[in-house]
This record gives structure tokens, sequence and C-alpha cells, in this order.
């Protein structure tokens, strides 16, 4: 289980009341002239029913026994125009709930994920995917789902429930008394009940988002699965989730059908009471038939709403549970923020520089006292073993995280005492494994910028080698690059991260293992494009191949979070240690490899 399911698991259950009042208060209050529409037309709706009840009595009476004509056609006229009536009220509420339902679903969509994209990357990294897309989509139906059903519940099944009770108790309240005398001893039984559907609720929803999950890891992990013949393994690891989350949705309708069917009993008891209490005031000649025809009309169609409305409070358990993982989410804070008065960024190329940073990750130290200056508009490589803190260095510049203790300064100026969006608008990076869309691959490089000219998109489409390419895609630009660029090769996902790059037009340059996947005469390609986009910015390449940085105007030389060295490629190897053995290394490996 994530950890994204275990603050929400242990809570104590919270009250209904408050949770209806957040949903009312941040997602339907804009709709609210909507709904009293739809409630207006569901209280007509509901209503029809009572109407109908009460038009029973002169139907058996008047036109029936009596054989009047005159009633006949009234009493035709007025049934044929209620369900006239509930057609067009009925088809109305549900278009217009339907148009809140999604209104409300998408502003609820919209706050959760803006509000998850501000958090910090470590929350990221203990919640799944598959989990936030389940908070995102599943719980969010849920809710949705659940407050319509509340709507209509109180709109128009209250309305009708009130509405059928006023005509029996007008034909006979005693009646009415012993009909629903047994209703009252549910109270105790479906308290019970709320508090085990809220529980079962909380398990189902937690298994929904673990099989999310496990197709997440499924569909992102294809090529691993199908290379190591793990198909059979991960769909037993699948099914088993799933007949979890198939025996908590049966031991969940234990609860939620339970209230209906003591509603059932009920109403099978209440029954029997009337038929033989009413039925000897008809024989005595107290009653009419059309008034014991009218009342039992309008019990049956009453026992109709009790039973939805005994089933809400089961489905509002179903809702404070998902509602109760949707506020978890949104109670979580970000813990790096903007500062209330942010200096400028810098505009031009500016020198970067590290003193003394430390980070922790947890117990395991990255950075230890990590120091080093990159001067502005030069390249400056950082080398070392997997491990050596290389790419942290590029979380501490961008903020993705903060160290402990340390300072890390961007043209003199400390990176917190920046706006988050200022700083990260100076930096451009390009990565070993550069992210796209399943979009066209003209917006995987614009990546939803407006302002760029046509002139501005081929300078850079031919500057990145994008153009080499292009004539052999069926569509030019406008051709879908598929699921996370997979129609591309990775040598034209890399020319593609690098025309964005150039777009983007900032004075800093990251570059993260970026042609080390890369056949020779990709990396030759990709590197020439690289070498353009540096010129004049203050470039930083993590690199795991020497040969790739020989040329950079600084090398610093990591090892276990520290910085053992700094120079250039001549002057490390002079001094020996660290550097040139990793040299001596891999050109004992390269003549290897020419060798064989």
């Amino acid at each position: 289980m994530s950890s994204a399911e275990t603050p929400a698991k242990n809570e104590k259950q919270k009250s209904v009341v408050p949770m209806i009042y957040w949903l009312w208060r941040d997602y339907l209050r804009p709709q609210k002239w909507l709904l009293v529409c739809a409630l207006f037309l569901m209280s007509l709706e509901g209503s029809t029913l009572a109407l109908f009840s009460r038009m029973v009595q002169p139907m058996f009476d008047d036109v029936f026994t009596n054989g009047d004509t005159q009633a006949l056609y009234m009493v035709g006229f007025i049934v044929m125009g209620i369900f006239i009536m509930r057609a067009f009220t009925s088809t109305a509420r549900s278009i217009l709930m339907t148009l809140i339902n999604q209104r409300t679903a998408e502003g609820m969509r919209e706050h959760m994920l803006t509000h998850m994209l501000t958090l910090d990357s470590s929350f990221f990294q203990t919640n799944s995917p598959g989990q936030l897309i389940t908070r995102v989509q599943g719980d969010v139906a849920s809710i949705n789902r659940i407050w319509s059903g509340l709507m209509i519940a109180l709109g128009r099944d209250l309305v009708s429930l009130i509405g059928l009770l006023s005509v029996a108790l007008w034909i006979d309240w005693v009646w009415t008394l012993i009909a629903i005398i047994g209703l009252p001893l549910l109270a105790l039984p479906s308290l019970l009940v709320q508090r085990y559907i809220r529980r079962r609720a909380h398990i189902q929803r937690e298994l929904s988002a673990n099989i999310s999950t496990q197709l997440d890891e499924v569909f992102h992990g294809i090529s691993p699965i199908k290379l190591n013949t793990l198909e059979a393994y991960r769909t037993k690891s699948y099914l088993k989730v799933l007949k979890e989350a198939i025996d908590a949705a049966v031991k969940t309708s234990y609860g939620t059908s339970a209230v209906p069917a003591l509603i059932d009993i009920m109403t099978g008891i209440g029954f029997f009471g009337v038929l033989v209490y009413g039925g000897s005031e008809i024989i005595a000649g107290n009653k009419t038939n059309g008034e014991f025809m009218a009342f039992f009309t309008a019990i049956s169609l009453a026992f109709d709403p009790i039973r939805r409305l005994g089933a809400l409070s089961g489905s509002l358990q179903r809702a404070a549970a998902s509602i109760e993982r949707v506020q978890w989410v949104l109670g979580i804070k970000p813990t790096i923020l903007s500062p209330a008065k942010p200096l400028p960024a810098p505009k031009d190329a500016p020198a970067i520089q590290l003193d003394a940073v430390e980070l922790n990750y947890d117990e395991l130290p990255v950075l230890r006292g990590t120091t080093f200056t990159a001067e502005a508009g030069k390249t400056t490589a950082l080398v070392g073993a997997s491990g050596a803190g290389k790419s942290t260095v590029f979380n501490v510049l961008t903020r993705l995280v903060d160290p402990q203790t340390g300072v890390v300064t961007v043209g003199g100026i400390p990176v917190q005492q920046m706006g988050l969006m200022d700083l990260r608008g100076m930096f451009s990076v390009v990565s070993q494994d550069s992210t796209l869309f399943d979009e066209t691959l003209r917006d995987n490089i614009l990546l939803g910028r407006e302002d760029v000219t046509d002139a501005q998109l081929q300078e850079a489409i031919d500057a990145a080698f994008v153009s080499d390419f292009l004539p052999k895609l069926a569509n030019g630009l406008d051709t879908p690059v598929g699921p996370r660029g997979s129609s591309l090769s990775g040598g034209q996902r890399q020319r593609v991260a690098i025309a964005r790059a150039l777009l983007r037009n900032t004075p800093i340059l990251l570059l993260d293992e970026a042609t080390s996947a890369l056949d020779t005469k990709s990396e030759a390609m990709v590197q020439q494009a690289l070498d353009q986009l540096s010129t004049g910015r203050t470039t930083l390449v993590i690199a795991h191949r020497l040969s790739t940085v020989r040329n950079a105007h600084s090398i610093v030389v990591m090892d276990h979070g520290r910085v053992v060295d700094q120079g250039s490629h001549d002057e490390l190897l002079a001094r020996g240690g660290i550097y040139a053995d990793l040299h001596r290394l891999q050109f004992s490996q390269s003549e290897a490899e020419k060798d064989d």
C-alpha cells in the first residue's frame, strides 16, 4: 500500500456534513443558479406521483363505481397532463444535472491537478502515477455520482415522499401510521451499516488505486516485460489485486443493500397491517374502494423514494471515503515556495556557484559540502561515478529540492530568493530520456507557446536538425509522435528536445547524458546541435563518456557527493586522481572494443 493511502485509512471517521459543505463551498457554489433551476424541476417531477395517487380515488369512486362520464374525461386529461409534465421536467432536470455534474468535475479535477503540480518532487516519489490518477479521475467521479444522487434524492424523492404521505394522511392517518410504524426501528441498524460502508469504501478506493498502479506499470514497462518474458507474472499480479477488489466490492454491497432490504421487510409488515385493518373498514362500509386504492397507490409509490433515501446513507459514506482521499491530497502543502519579495532573475548568461552544499534524502547523504563555480557563458562538465551526486546538483539548481545547508547562487543571487517561475525560466534541459507527449511534433516543440512565428520555428528545427527527418513523417510537423514519443527514434527525440531549448532561448543550459544512448551517427548530429545551442550560454553538462566533455572550459570531478577536483581536461590528466583513472579505464575499454 502506498503512503498516499495510509493517512486516509488511519484517520478517524469524520462527519459527512462538513464534507458536503466543503463540496458546496469550493465547487458547487458557482453552479448555484443552475442548481436552483434543477431543484425546482425535481420538485415538480416529484410532485407528479402525489398528484397521480390523489386522482386514483375519483377514478374508482366517480368513474368506475358511479359511471360518471364527465369525470372520466376530466380524470383522464388530468392523469395525461401529470405524465406529460413528468416527462418534460425529468428530461430538463437530467440535462441540467449533467451540465452541473460535468462542470463540477472539471473544476475539481483542475483544482487537484493544479495543486499537485505545486507539490514537491518527493510527493511524486512516494505516490505512484496510478494512485494519483485514481484520485483525480476515480475519486472525483465517485464524489460527483453521489452528490448528484443526493440532490435528486432531496429535490425529487423527498418531495415525492412528502406529497405521497400527505395524500395518505389526508385519506386516513391511522392507516398511514400502521404502514410506516416499523421505519423508526431502522435507525440503529442504519448507523451501524454506515460505519461499515465507510470502512469498506476506503478499502475499495485503495484497491482501485492499486489496480491503476498495476496497469500503469505494465503499460509503461511493456518492453522490459516482453524482453524478460514477464507476461504471466504481471498478469498474475494484476489478477490478484483485481480479485481483492472484487471481494471488497461484494463486501461493500452487503452494507449498501442492507438498509433497502430492511425497508422492504418493514414495508411488507406495514402493508399486511393496512390490508387487515383497512380491509375490515371497507367490508364494514366505513371506507370506499376508491379511498383504499388511492391510499394503497400513495403508500406503494412512497416506499420507492423511501428505499432510495434509505440507500442514500450508504452512498454518502462512499462519497465520504472519496472526499477524505481528495482532501488529504489537497491538504498537503509544498515546502519549496517562492519568497514573498523575490529578487529579479539575471537576464544574461550568469555564473553558477555552489558553496558547501549539504543534502540528505532521508538518512542518505547525497551532497556533502559540494563547492564549485561554473563561469558565466562557459561550459562546465560534471563527471564521476554513478551516485556521485551529479544529477542532484541540477535538482538543487532548479529548486526541485532544497539543500539542508549551504548556498546556491545564480548570477550572485541565492536561488531561494528568486521566484520559482523566474528561476526555472532561466534553464533549458536536454536529458538522456527527453520527455515527449502524445501530441503532434509541432505541439511537442512549441509546448503551448503562441508567440513563436513560423520563421522562428523553422530556424529552430533547422538548427536542431529536426528538418533532416521531417520529410520522412507522414504529416510533417503535424504528425503525432505517439505515447512518450514512441514513433520517433532516440536521436530524433533528442533533436526535438534541442529545438525546444532553442525556442526557450534561456541563459542557462543543462545537459544530462544527452548523447549517451545514441549511436555514433545520431550522436555526432545531436552533438553538433548541442554545440550550437550552448554558444553564449552558461552550460552544465553531465556525462559518463569523457570524450564528450574534453573540450569543456572546466570539468568538475565528483565522488560520493563531494567535489574532489576541478580543472581543464589536460590539467586533470596531468594531476592524476579520479579523472585520470576514469579516462584511462574508458580509453582501455574503447581500445578493447576496437580490437573486437
